[in-house]
């Protein structure tokens, strides 16, 4: 596949087309692809798209998509599709292996001493685990839990998820605040030994930048093809959001 590049836009600002720079021309739609760290973003991957990098955690990822999708709210240049993609951790599933995100919840939010169920937002109008609106044949699913720490060892027996990220739960958010869908794509970086130093997490990032190429290469075909499968029961991606209406709809068919 060759590289994608995003066009730019005769008249924009010099603001303008700093934001628009990350939105690409990627299986007939537009597409923003989104990382947390420079480290997961590899020879395979930059051959083939520039993603908005947000730094780690759910803070900083927050804080930038939303800040870039208000932006490209306001130029009415909103993606019809956010990937958020790299590394996970996870005790059960096979490292180096890619996975996208079934559904995501937040491991952070623990209100349980007010009589709420682990996870629960308190006075949030969304459900604990938010499931995610698309599947790529020819990829394994998992169910993703975000939060703040790195996990490791037996922290993962108190987590009800098969994977964890530190991001894809507020950037999830974000996207469904501008009605936008996201897939998240995941590769397995560490988990089936405790984490104790830097090169724990970074050892299987060159194997995994170059799953997630072909990931995100599948990604394409099945937009192409018409074969992305909307999941069935999904809630509207607008459903959480109340002043904005707009949805570009993917071209997908049905779920069984």
């Amino acid at each position: 596949m060759t590289k994608i590049m995003s066009a730019p836009v005769q008249g924009a600002s010099e603001d303008a087309m700093s934001m628009l720079q990350y939105v690409h021309d990627f299986g007939g739609k537009k597409v923003l692809f989104v990382m947390a760290s420079p480290s997961e973003y590899g020879p395979h991957l930059q051959a083939m798209f520039k993603p908005l990098i947000t730094g780690i955690g759910p803070v900083e990822a927050a804080v930038v998509v939303s800040a870039v999708l208000a932006d490209l709210s306001m130029r009415g240049a909103l993606p019809d599709l956010v990937v958020s993609l790299g590394s996970a951790g996870s005790a059960k599933l096979v490292q180096t292996e890619i996975y996208q995100a079934v559904n995501v919840g937040y491991r952070d939010m623990d209100a349980s001493a007010l009589g709420y169920a682990k996870g629960q937002t308190p006075s949030a109008d969304f459900p604990i685990i938010i499931p995610l609106p698309y599947h790529i044949p020819g990829i394994a699913s998992a169910s993703l839990s975000t939060g703040a720490n790195i996990v490791t060892g037996s922290a993962y027996n108190d987590i009800d998820a098969d994977m964890v990220d530190m991001e894809s739960f507020a950037i999830l958010r974000t996207c469904q605040r501008f009605a936008v869908p996201l897939i998240g794509l995941r590769g397995i970086s560490d988990g089936d030994e405790a984490v104790k130093q830097v090169s724990d997490w970074t050892r299987y990032l060159h194997i995994i930048d170059e799953k997630l190429a072909q990931a995100v290469r599948l990604l394409e075909a099945a937009m192409l093809q018409s074969t992305l499968v909307k999941t069935t029961g999904h809630p509207d991606p607008g459903l959480y959001k109340a002043d904005l209406e707009r949805t570009v709809p993917l071209t997908v068919k049905s779920g069984d």
